[in-house]
Order: structure tokens, then sequence, then C-alpha cells
């Protein structure tokens, strides 16, 4: 399914996105995997582990940010959304800049997987999530 495909990584920059793109590299040999965060720093730093591999991209962007993920759309089969705020005393502290990028960018994402004929997209949650009585 994945094998000469084009994948976009949202947060790939994160704990996931450092497992996921080798892995997916080594299993699937993707036609491109794009790593999209807003991370410029973490992104350089991964970036130097993919030298010139042409399969691998990065995209500097945010999901709150719906015009530029749907640039960051053209042309993608698949859609992995990883990007959320996860740490939860930083959630609480900080309610509504949570409520932008998990629901708000997560409806961006949907919206524009949609709008742009991704054939499949699965969104993740971590083991940093806690119990539903929190933001």
């Amino acid at each position: 399914m994945l094998q000469g495909s084009t994948i976009l990584l949202t947060g790939g920059t994160g704990s996931f996105g450092s497992r996921f793109v080798p892995m997916t590299l080594e299993r699937y040999k993707p036609k491109r995997i794009i790593i999209y965060s807003r991370d410029e720093m973490k992104q350089w730093e991964m970036a130097k582990q993919y030298g010139d591999n042409p399969a691998v991209r990065f995209f500097i962007g945010d999901v709150r940010d719906r015009e530029r993920l749907y640039r960051a759309m053209d042309g993608v089969d698949y859609v992995v959304h990883a990007a959320a705020t996860k740490i939860v005393p930083t959630a609480e502290y900080n309610p509504f800049e949570c409520v932008k990028t998990n629901i708000n960018g997560a409806m961006n994402v949907i919206d524009a997987c949609i709008d742009k004929g991704v054939k499949r997209c699965v969104a993740l949650s971590t083991d940093k999530a806690s119990s539903p009585v929190n933001l």
C-alpha cells in the first residue's frame, strides 16, 4: 500500500516521526515522505540523518495554518497526523493554544485530506495523553 506512495507526516520531527520515518523508508520504499512541522531546528537536525535522500522532504508549517497545510498536501496519498500539544501541564496552562492545535488543527488536517483527495489519513494519540477530565 505505501510502496511508491507520497506520505505526509504532521508533527514529523517528534518522537513518533523519529521512529516512523526510518522504518517506513526501509520497509515500504515510499516515493516521498514529507516531514511537516513548525520547528525548523528539529527539521535541520533530522535532515542531517537523511543526507541527500530524495525521498525525504521537509516542509515548515503548522496544522493551524489551513492554507499552508493545503499546499503541503499537493500530490499526497497518505497522511499520518501526529502534530499535537501533548504535554498536559502545558495544555492546562495554555488551554486556547491547545484547542487551536489539537482541535482546530485536526479539523484542518481532515478538511485538507478530503479536499485534496488523500487516500487515507491516520490520526494518532500518544502515551502522553491523560484522563479525559483535563484539557
